[in-house]
């Protein structure tokens, strides 16, 4: 007798055949990342949000909170080596970092105490003593991108004021007109402003793809377990910086 293996038979995961995504057991082709995925460089960004200033460099607003700033750190040197990457197979780098108005005008009250709980210290968009922070308002040093990756004007950059690069901005238009169906999301916090942009996203209908080690936080390591564990589950799929080095390679 014979015995022949039976292969998988893809299941098409969509409403419109030329959109759906086509998953067996083993794999995913998401062409129109936990398993083998397929996508289309094309139609694919390299998302970066809130690598700035007063986040991830001495004499920010983290740092002067005393803050250990370390952590969010680390994704500069897996980011810098993707970036190039990108840019060289010509896909692109979008930068979503927060930058509020002086006069906070369409900043509500919540979101002033989130930044201020005690209402002791400098709250957003107001200097800091005793450093060069301005605490996330646009047009400051602390809004910047820090120096070892900074996208100078080569890149698409985009301004926001809430924790999701989606919400009340321009990011859905630009990245639609762009034609961008499959998101790699990197940057700071990964339980706060990255996991909120990237949820958004996905509830927007777009790929996403969070990469582990291009991504940090400042919060406990558990905050990180539950945001691996629900992207995974929910949200996309989690990728390492080097998987992605190697595909465009």
């Amino acid at each position: 007798m014979n015995v022949t293996a039976k292969s998988a038979v893809p299941v098409e995961m969509g409403a419109n055949p030329n959109q759906s995504w086509k998953v067996t057991p083993d794999a995913v082709d998401m062409t129109r990342p936990s398993q083998n995925i397929t996508v289309d460089a094309a139609k694919s960004a390299l998302l970066i949000v809130d690598m700035q200033n007063d986040f991830c460099a001495k004499g920010g607003w983290l740092d002067s909170r005393g803050i250990d700033i370390n952590p969010n750190r680390k994704p500069i040197r897996p980011l810098a080596a993707l970036i190039e990457a990108f840019r060289t197979n010509q896909i692109p780098v979008v930068w979503v970092n927060w930058g509020v108005r002086k006069d906070l005008l369409n900043i509500s009250p919540s979101l002033r105490h989130a930044h201020n709980p005690r209402g002791d210290e400098p709250g957003i968009a107001q200097p800091v003593p005793g450093t060069r922070s301005e605490v996330i308002r646009a047009g400051s040093w602390g809004a910047q991108v820090v120096d070892e990756i900074n996208p100078g004007e080569q890149d698409v950059q985009i301004i926001k004021h809430r924790f999701s690069a989606f919400w009340d901005t321009e990011t859905d238009a630009v990245l639609r007109n762009m034609g961008i169906k499959t998101l790699f999301i990197g940057g700071v916090n990964m339980d706060q402003c990255v996991m909120t942009t990237l949820e958004d996203a996905s509830f927007l209908g777009y790929d996403t793809i969070l990469i582990e080690d291009g991504t940090a936080t400042t919060s406990p390591d558990f905050c990180v377990q539950a945001v691996l564990y629900n992207v995974k589950l929910l949200f996309g799929f989690v990728t390492q910086s080097a998987a992605i080095l190697k595909t465009l390679s």
